[in-house]
């Protein structure tokens, strides 16, 4: 790669190196001079009728796939990379058969057909998907009002909510990209990974001799997990999670506890379903050194610290079940929440909560919390360990240099193309602002979060977005503000439900979005994508995903019967909803009861503080132990805040989601890596994208065909969707009455 090989002292590229040269091609972070050409064509046409064909059909299709699957029993998550994939072949399909003809319209003319299928049209079109895989958070705040509170909600409201809480980020990044995207200090790491990949796809690829093009392996595996999906999907659900303790010892809790793939510990459990494998994330495109430090992780908090806290019975936790995600009161039953919720105001209702119960965790629930705090103040330390020398030096340099010598590819942006006016951003801010306020104050209030509310969580988030940015774009960590954002609308405006979720969704999304944003201008940047242009595929992406996520759940939640209610949903039905059954809890913890409540004196749980100061020691030993020994590549690897949020996927994740992923993982990644390295290299991400599509188009197709007309698969012990683990859930401490459970 050009200008690669003439540094004058080349130093391992896992180094960070910041290097001055005067010469008009060189970028100071020696990363981005090995991976990003310091060229342009800026004749290459961006924005054409493919870009908006493919890009759009990729943003609709990952929303849709993304917002369906969420609410089933094994979600399934479609990221970009599978659209960036896919639609390269369709790109030079259409090239190849399209029109090349030119048509004029009042002066402006455009072709269906501009030429070859193109890198920059490519970009764009991942920009698209990205907008689509990426998810809308506000729309689990409409699922767990009119799913589980089972309260009316305006549909204007909700789509209003949807829309601008993904859009604010817009206002954030516009007030900071000359620092976080024109310095180029902030490198932002993880677009080394999407510009190589870029690269890859755009090579000329010659069919090995005796082999497979990399489309003709995707079009086979995709066959494959497209034929096989139907098996756990409608006719075998139960091998989405084989618990063999539980097969064996079918009237003992015990066993149950120990075996339980989805209620227990897992040991023994196992799945042949990809949709179990990949519930916490693709393991074929996790790096071997993340898997094992969360495998870490997961070991010490499952196998370690939940029985010893479990059966010695801390915070009486022998009167719940060992693993779930529900809230209970003081004698083991499901906490009623009507006792404590006044059914007219929504506010919580004192004289019912001091006549009922505090609200109590399994015990596995309680401590994921106390990992939540560990994690936030872990990442703090560790950041500031491992990278705060680099962070401050980049930093100081991007500051001094914003009005200084430009690198080659901000020169080149700059000299090719129209910079984005700032106006753009700050318009969209107003009016985004303005409807966020529209949202809250009108519709009766029915959001609960007021003026000064919505103000509050703006003003965190425009804070907090240069830091974390700062971070986030020199050590690719990003520090997520959900839990602060729950604390401080918690202790300020206790006893609202939906004010906490909406207060956390503005201040935290608003932010992640803006970072988004921020990484794909990045990117952009990179390519030579023209501002103009990406902005538009951005502004336009996120206002389509926006309202294909809102719409999807809004016609699942209105048309199929009893979603998210697994004790009424019939035998097999797969919209247990996982992902907004914790989020419903979690309202009730922080929203209805308040961590005044839960995390002080005044509640169980207020020793979980004490997490904070033990997440912020955990790096420093770690730490010390690499600088003593340097030359030990597993201690560098060592990543201590990764560790103590290996399990915050569970719930909704269970023990055999990590199990089986883990498996997985290790087999591609480190046996599969190590010993057939250019088979992994050509085919292990293609194989990725090829199972998670299958699946995909599968479950689409059978809902349409077959589940909504409530066509069910044939009657048999293995149609329900569950692990056969009844007693799993049970109570082992007498007097505690439970349905279904034995009597101790």
């Amino acid at each position: 790669m050009a200008g690669g090989d003439e540094s004058p002292e080349k130093k391992p590229r896992s180094s960070l190196e910041i290097e001055e040269y005067d010469e008009e091609n060189y970028h100071p972070i020696e990363q981005v001079r090995l991976t990003v050409p310091p060229t342009d064509d800026p004749t290459m046409p961006a924005l054409t009728f493919r870009t908006w064909t493919l890009g759009l059909t990729s943003c609709v299709m990952l929303a849709f796939v993304n917002q369906f699957f969420g609410y089933r029993q094994n979600s399934l998550y479609i990221s970009s990379v599978t659209a960036q994939i896919v639609t390269l072949p369709l790109g030079k399909f259409m090239a190849r058969v399209l029109p090349e003809k030119k048509f004029t319209v009042a002066g402006w003319s455009f072709s269906f057909n501009p030429g070859p299928f193109n890198l920059k049209e490519h970009v764009l079109i991942t920009i698209f998907a990205s907008c689509g895989s990426s998810g809308v958070y506000a729309v689990s705040i409409v699922t767990i009002v009119k799913a589980f509170y089972h309260r009316q909600l305006h549909p204007v409201a909700a789509w209003l909510l949807a829309q601008t809480t993904q859009m604010l980020g817009y206002g954030w990044a516009g007030i900071f990209r000359k620092i976080l995207v024109d310095s180029p200090y902030m490198w932002w790491p993880d677009n080394m990974v999407a510009v190589s990949l870029f690269r890859a796809l755009h090579e000329e690829e010659a069919r090995p001799r005796g082999g497979l093009s990399r489309l003709q392996f995707f079009l086979i595996v995709f066959v494959t997990s497209f034929a096989y999906y139907i098996i756990p999907a409608y006719f075998f659900p139960s091998i989405s999670a084989v618990s063999v303790l539980c097969l064996i010892w079918k009237d003992s809790i015990f066993p149950q506890q120990l075996g339980s793939g989805l209620h227990g510990m897992g040991i023994g459990s196992f799945a042949f379903d990809w949709a179990t494998v990949s519930f916490i994330g693709n393991p074929i495109s996790t790096p071997a050194f993340a898997i094992i430090n969360i495998l870490i992780g997961f070991v010490l908090v499952m196998y370690v610290m939940t029985p010893l806290t479990y059966f010695n019975n801390v915070y009486g936790a022998r009167k719940f079940p060992i693993f779930s995600s529900h809230t209970f009161d003081y004698a083991g039953q499901p906490y009623n929440i009507s006792r404590v919720l006044n059914a007219e105001t929504f506010n919580l209702d004192l004289v019912g909560y001091g006549s009922y119960s505090k609200l109590y965790l399994s015990v596995f629930f309680a401590f994921t919390y106390g990992l939540g705090f560990a994690s936030l103040s872990a990442t703090i330390t560790h950041v500031a360990l491992h990278h705060g020398k680099t962070i401050w030096t980049l930093w100081t340099k991007a500051k001094s240099n914003l009005k200084g010598k430009m690198d080659v590819h901000t020169r080149l942006m700059k000299t090719n193309y129209e910079a984005v006016p700032d106006w753009w951003f700050y318009s969209i801010l107003l009016v985004v602002f303005g409807l966020s306020l529209w949202a809250c104050e009108g519709f009766n209030k029915q959001l609960q979060l007021p003026w000064w509310g919505l103000i509050l969580a703006c003003a965190m988030a425009l804070f907090f977005t240069l830091p974390v940015g700062i971070i986030q774009a020199t050590t690719n960590q990003q520090i997520g503000l959900n839990i602060i954002t729950e604390m401080v609308i918690g202790y300020i405006y206790p006893g609202r439900p939906l004010a906490n979720v909406a207060f956390k969704t503005y201040g935290y999304i608003s932010m992640s979005q803006a970072l988004g944003f921020l990484s794909d201008f990045k990117i952009g940047h990179y390519m030579k994508i023209p501002p103009k242009s990406m902005f538009i595929a951005q502004l336009v992406g996120t206002v389509v995903a926006s309202s294909v996520y809102f719409s999807t759940a809004w016609w699942l939640l209105t048309s199929v019967e009893h979603i998210c209610d697994p004790a009424n949903l019939p035998d097999g039905s797969p919209w247990t909803c996982p992902g907004d059954d914790v989020f419903y809890n979690a309202s009730i913890i922080w929203g209805v009861i308040g961590p005044l409540r839960m995390f002080t004196g005044q509640g169980v749980y207020g020793a979980m503080n004490w997490w904070f100061l033990a997440g912020a020691i955990a790096p420093v030993p770690a730490y010390l132990l690499g600088r003593k020994y340097p030359e030990k590549k597993w201690v560098q690897l060592i990543n201590v805040p990764l560790i103590l949020s290996a399990t915050m996927s569970m719930p909704p994740a269970r023990a055999v989601n990590y199990i089986m992923w883990g498996v997985a993982g290790l087999f591609f990644n480190v046996y599969i890596y190590r010993l057939h390295k250019r088979w992994w290299a050509r085919h292990a991400y293609v194989m990725a994208a090829a199972l998670n599509a299958g699946l995909a188009f599968l479950g689409v197709l059978l809902y349409f065909t077959l589940q909504s007309y409530d066509v069910a698969g044939p009657d048999w012990w293995g149609l329900d969707a569950d692990d056969h683990c009844p007693l799993a859930t049970c109570p082992t401490v007498p007097g505690v009455v439970v349905k279904g459970c034995p009597a101790l």
